[in-house]
């Protein structure tokens, strides 16, 4: 939770911003998937692949900046909407490599990690 973990992240930016190490070095927070905005009874919130949140720091990552949004519930993306493909492909872009490189023939197909529609998202780049 924010909490527990605000203060931490906030000393280790700061620690990489006064060594000059945070212009090479790229933070992202981020889970696997967004929670929904409602309860499920005492079971708390179901997992939401439809709006979710990641941030970026350092790295080459455009500081202070908020990009997309959700619906009114916090449910689905409404606005600026990235798929993860997406953001796979600007990280690799942001490590300096190129996702469509990163290719390997599997079962009669070419595939990545980007899968065949991820796109850098140039708006997230500093």
């Amino acid at each position: 939770n924010a909490r527990a973990t605000d203060q931490p992240i906030a000393g280790l930016l700061q620690d990489l911003k006064s060594r000059g190490m945070l212009k090479d070095t790229l933070v992202v927070w981020s889970g696997e998937f967004g929670r929904t905005p409602f309860a499920q009874g005492s079971n708390g919130r179901d997992h939401n692949p439809y709006g979710f949140t990641i941030w970026m720091a350092g790295g080459g990552a455009k500081p202070g900046i908020t990009y997309g949004a959700t619906d009114e519930f916090g449910y689905h993306a409404v606005e600026n909407k990235l798929e993860i493909h997406d953001m796979h492909a600007t990280m690799l872009h942001l490590l300096g490599m190129d996702h469509k490189k990163m290719t390997y023939f599997f079962d009669g197909r070419d595939m990545r990690l980007t899968d065949v529609h991820g796109h850098v998202a140039h708006d997230l780049v500093g």
